[in-house]
């Protein structure tokens, strides 16, 4: 079949390195279109772009999808199948194009975790598994036709970059299957209207505002949400010394079963920084001074002393 891919993160890349590998007629790549960015506005390409580039596979970057040039361009690929993975929302123009259906890779077991944040959503609800789900696109976002499920466990203190790692090498699987059983016409869609919709958990999108800690929350809640915004956009709280607000960002934690001593007042151990919780003492080796670069507590901790901190004011 002729496939026109989708993408523009790291994540994308990994599935469309797959299918190149499994010599996939890729007849064109479309990404986000060059931004510049930084301090020196820098353009940035996406992933995706570099990536295509190196293979010199055919790339476009429309500003807009619905651009009737590019539409028209798009059209003259003959494309079979689009394939979709961490791309933008498709125009119903767009999507319903090829001859076989435009299909979509999302990171968790639809129809839970509809939406842009489904990785992080699962590990600050504390899931003990998730996975990839390969599905036609229809004109709600992540509603259409189930094509192939597989399933990972998350385990106890595993982070959502190292999920997201592990379902991208997952979802390169699926993917290729989901594109043979196409091509074979061997899958069997499953509609999502037959699941039971009514216990369906959400998945919005994340700004870095959402990441401030609770501590009057239970470990395990501080722990789920710590490991589910690492390594972005990252939880962070306020520490105060003295008559000073300084902001931190945290990437892993551990649950202890050191009961609270003094409320409000970190302490430290020889392997970490102990905050208090609602429960017991959540470990933290790992920190981030805002305008600092990410320091383990050892190296925090020789130029600083950090009994002197508090988590309250």
């Amino acid at each position: 079949m002729r496939i026109v891919f989708m993408g523009t993160p790291d994540f994308a890349v990994v599935i469309l390195k797959a299918m190149v590998e499994a010599k996939h007629q890729v007849v064109g790549v479309v990404t986000v279109a060059d931004k510049p960015s930084g301090r020196g506005q820098k353009v940035n390409e996406s992933a995706v772009k570099k990536f295509a580039a190196s293979q010199e596979l055919f790339i476009m970057q429309p500003e807009k999808l619905k651009d009737e040039q590019f539409v028209s361009d798009l059209k003259a690929l003959s494309a079979d199948l689009f394939v979709v993975v961490a791309f933008r929302m498709l125009p119903e123009v767009i999507w319903s194009m090829p001859s076989k259906g435009t299909i979509n890779l999302h990171g968790s077991l639809l129809p839970q975790y509809r939406g842009a944040a489904p990785i992080n959503w699962a590990i600050i609800n504390g899931e003990k598994e998730t996975g990839v789900t390969s599905f036609f696109i229809e004109k709600e976002i992540d509603t259409g036709k189930i094509l192939i499920q597989e399933k990972i466990k998350i385990l106890e203190n595993q982070t959502a970059g190292e999920i997201h790692d592990l379902l991208a090498e997952l979802g390169a699987s699926v993917i290729l299957k989901t594109i043979d059983g196409i091509q074979t016409d061997t899958l069997e869609p499953i509609d999502q209207a037959t699941f039971d919709l009514s216990t369906i958990k959400h998945a919005p999108k994340i700004f870095k505002e959402d990441g401030q800690i609770n501590w009057n929350q239970s470990a395990q809640l501080i722990h789920n949400f710590i490991r589910g915004l690492s390594p972005y956009p990252g939880a962070y709280t306020y520490l105060y010394k003295d008559d000073k607000k300084m902001m931190f960002k945290i990437f892993g934690s551990k649950i202890t079963n050191i009961p609270i001593k003094e409320k409000g007042f970190i302490k430290v151990d020889s392997e970490g920084i102990l905050f208090p919780t609602e429960n017991c003492y959540l470990r933290v080796d790992e920190i981030q001074m805002e305008g600092k670069r990410r320091m383990t507590f050892k190296e925090f901790q020789a130029g600083n002393e950090i009994q002197s901190f508090k988590t309250i004011e």
